[in-house]
């Protein structure tokens, strides 16, 4: 699909120490695909269900470090395994790929395991928990030869491809700018004033894997880790992702921008989680002007939902000289350069042959016909990264500051102003919004250069716990 395809090289593979050759052998057009899946709440149990549906497709394992989960989960599967421990997953020679809906942290140790014992993989999103464990999912692609898809299923829409396919020849001009956002409105997490004590079903050793073991006060174990940056990536991570997947499949972008700066915060909200509910972020690919926004609290009166006046709450917003394209899961449209006039709808489904898209290009061992191969998958999570590290490295600033360093085009300029309306009207703090640094970024050597580099540079990984940790060479 667009320019995430690139050439699969076939071919022999050497062993690491102690590693599982890969198998060349290809599953028959006819032949059943056994799969097991690793994460088994709600997006895992869309997983069970998705891919037991598919022809000549069978779940023969699931696997949860809490156990609570697997007699449910199991019924209506004869002769499913169930596994604490996705090592045990590996040893299965049945068994032909990996699917994982793990909370974020797992996605990269998991998938390159994966690959070394010669699973083929299907990772939801983001692929990665940072930047350079996400190189190194490529990395263990192209080495072992499998078979790596990302779970951004709105890459196997039509109408993504169709409009892609449209702006890449030239049929709206050259690309002016484009606004990314996801508007969501999220409660507080609650805060709990003594560590969460673990439930005996659950195995924390292996919940946490190459994360931390730290100490849990958010009063639920599952799911609100999203909102916790030692496991999760915020709103950037568990949705802004959709769109800048689409993005870079639509644009044809292949590295990640050349610079970032962030600012926003957690508002209204005293509670356990330290993701920021309110984040915008200006950001440069090449001489392209990018704007990421997520927002979480209530829309406010006088705070426009996205620029042009489109009234939508999540996508992309393209501005070309001669269109102004807006595309979302499902499909989208494309305008007059003043939003006034449709010159061209893209109909879609929202994805809903990517699974069969996986098990097609296991079938033909070729991993070339992906619609979210890992490759493009990695930049536009890392996109979401560059977001969140900015933050990250911000101070608390008056509003008058972040309007004065957030100014380089007028999209952005729009965005924080639509933003501090918004804050302002949920009773935030305007002199304590969180204003990163400007951060210049080498998307071919994915490291930062110049001010502020060093602290940056730390955070494109993390510290692992040995057990479970990333080699440097995978």
């Amino acid at each position: 699909m667009g320019i995430q395809r690139r050439t699969f090289i076939k071919g022999a593979v050497g062993i690491g120490a102690g590693l599982i050759l890969p198998t060349d052998m290809v599953v028959g057009a006819n032949e059943r695909v056994n799969i097991a899946v690793c994460g088994i709440r709600a997006k895992g149990i869309s997983h069970i269900n998705g891919f037991q549906n598919l022809p000549n497709v069978n779940v023969i394992a699931l696997c949860d470090p809490d156990e609570s989960f697997f007699e449910s989960r199991s019924k209506g599967l004869p002769g499913v395994k169930c596994f604490k421990d996705y090592r045990k997953l590996l040893e299965m020679k049945d068994l032909d790929a990996l699917v994982i809906a793990t909370p974020n942290h797992w996605h990269a140790a998991m998938t390159i395991a994966a690959c070394q014992a010669g699973k083929h993989v299907y990772v939801e999103k983001p692929v990665s928990h940072s930047i350079w464990e996400g190189r190194k999912m490529c990395e263990a692609q192209e080495k072992y030869k499998r078979v790596v898809q990302a779970g951004t299923q709105q890459l196997s829409c039509p109408a993504v491809a169709a409009c892609g396919k449209d702006i890449r020849a030239g049929k709206y001009g050259k690309v002016k700018w484009v606004h990314c956002f996801k508007l969501q409105t999220r409660k507080p997490i609650g805060k709990l004033s003594q560590p969460l004590v673990i439930p005996s079903h659950i195995d924390y050793n292996l919940w946490a894997g190459p994360a931390p073991m730290d100490d849990i006060y958010r009063p639920s174990f599952h799911y609100d880790w999203h909102w916790d940056f030692r496991w999760g990536d915020g709103e950037m991570g568990n949705w802004c992702v959709h769109y800048t997947s689409d993005l870079c499949t639509m644009l044809g972008w292949d590295t990640m921008p050349d610079s970032v700066t962030s600012a926003g915060g957690r508002f209204n909200r005293n509670d356990a989680a330290d993701t920021p509910n309110m984040l915008f972020s200006m950001m440069k690919y090449k001489d392209v002007p990018l704007t990421l926004e997520i927002r979480n609290l209530t829309i406010a009166t006088g705070s426009k939902r996205t620029p042009n006046h489109l009234k939508k709450r999540d996508g992309n917003i393209i501005m070309c000289e001669d269109g102004l394209i807006f595309m979302s899961r499902g499909g989208g449209k494309a305008f007059t350069p003043d939003g006034t006039t449709m010159i061209k709808q893209y109909k879609g489904n929202g994805g809903i042959g990517h699974r069969q898209n996986f098990i097609d290009a296991i079938k033909a061992n070729d991993h070339s016909i992906l619609n979210a191969p890992v490759e493009g998958s990695h930049i536009a999570s890392g996109i979401c990264h560059l977001s969140n590290i900015s933050y990250q490295l911000g101070e608390e600033s008056p509003e008058a500051l972040v309007r004065e360093r957030m100014n380089e085009y007028e999209d952005i300029k729009s965005t924080v102003n639509e933003q501090l309306i918004q804050i302002k009207a949920n009773d935030g703090d305007m002199n304590k919004i969180i204003l990163g640094p400007k951060l210049t970024f080498d998307p071919k050597a994915e490291r930062f250069t110049g001010n502020n580099a060093a602290a940056a540079n730390d955070k494109l990984s993390y510290k692992m716990r040995k057990e479970f940790a990333i080699p440097a060479h995978v």
